[in-house]
Order: structure tokens, then C-alpha cells, then sequence
């Protein structure tokens, strides 16, 4: 199983926005944009912050993908 932030690129595309733009969120840093840069799992903490200021859910900041599925 692992992650893909494919959703969250999207999203931030139809936002007219970029990855750097999410460290203006508290609690965003360099490694938290790395990690998510590397389909890396980050903090549900990160998450939810990510999705108050997107006003959005979960599923649209990340994936799981299961290893049977391409």
C-alpha cells in the first residue's frame, strides 16, 4: 500500500496555486512539502490543516493505493 498526493497537485492547480504556497500553513515546513514531493506519508496534523485552508477533504489531499492496483 502507499500514497499518492496526486489529488493535492490538482487541487492546487485548480486553485491557481503551488506546493511552496502550502508553507504559509502553520505547521507546514520543507520536509512536510519533501515528503509529500515523495509520495511519503505525512502527519494527520499536516493533513487537516492542509484541509482547513484548502476548505476541502481528506480524499482530495491524498490517495492510498493498494499494491494490486497500478
Amino acid at each position: 500500500m502507499r500514497i499518492s498526493y496526486n489529488n493535492l497537485r490538482k487541487l492546487l492547480i485548480d486553485k491557481e496555486m503551488k506546493k511552496i504556497d502550502l508553507l504559509k500553513i502553520d505547521g507546514i515546513n520543507n520536509n512536510t512539502l519533501a515528503t509529500i514531493g515523495k509520495n511519503e506519508p505525512i502527519s494527520i496534523k499536516a493533513i487537516l490543516k492542509i484541509c482547513e485552508v484548502l476548505h476541502c477533504d481528506v480524499g482530495d489531499v491524498l490517495q492510498v493505493i493498494h499494491n494490486d492496483e497500478k
